[in-house]
């Protein structure tokens, strides 16, 4: 059982959205938590096309999923919303598999006017599966050097997504002190 799973939506290794969501996973690993990380491009393409949900693979994430404390969920933004096979791989998931999980979703994008994505796609998709929405993190592709170790490069938007991600593990921290007592 890991104490994050990451799930990236984007179809490519190289993405800007694959660097930044490695990126804070070894910000989390230097915290002591496990972390497991998922793509889309794991999954073999028939089993999202013909919505496979007994898939071995589907299932191995599911069962991430349901066990983790907490989830990083991140996509590029395409068409003014998530990448559409990231949507397929959610598909394939229990409708409240994500319950009592803070969510930290992050979306990457070419301009300011995707900004709202997260807000009007991302955010209610992650809702629909019951999890707990954190504030988000938006980042445009050139405040983003995905072949840099530390891909973000703007630093006010770097503090920002370091913020949102220690306040996502102070609340991991908290479900594991309430659970203990």
């Amino acid at each position: 059982m890991s104490d994050v799973v990451i799930i990236s939506g984007s179809p490519t290794e190289t993405s800007r959205s694959e660097q930044v969501l490695k990126y804070l996973g070894s910000l989390l690993l230097k915290e002591n938590m496990s972390v497991t990380h998922f793509s889309v491009k794991d999954v073999p393409s028939e089993d999202l096309m013909t919505a496979n949900y007994l898939s071995p693979v589907i299932q191995n994430i599911v069962q991430s999923v349901q066990q983790a404390k907490g989830l990083i969920v991140g996509t590029p933004v395409y068409k003014g919303a998530y990448a559409g096979v990231f949507k397929s791989l959610i598909d394939l998931f229990p409708q409240d598999v994500f319950q009592h999980k803070p969510v930290l979703p992050l979306m990457t994008g070419g301009s300011s006017n995707h900004l709202l994505a997260l807000e009007y796609s991302l955010k209610p998709l992650i809702a629909s599966l019951k999890g707990m929405n954190l504030k988000g993190i938006f980042i445009q592709d050139d405040q983003i050097d995905k072949y840099r170790e530390k891909p973000i490069v703007d630093e006010e938007i770097l503090q920002r997504a370091k913020k949102q991600l220690y306040y996502f593990k102070s609340l991991i921290d908290l479900q594991t002190v309430h659970l203990t007592v």
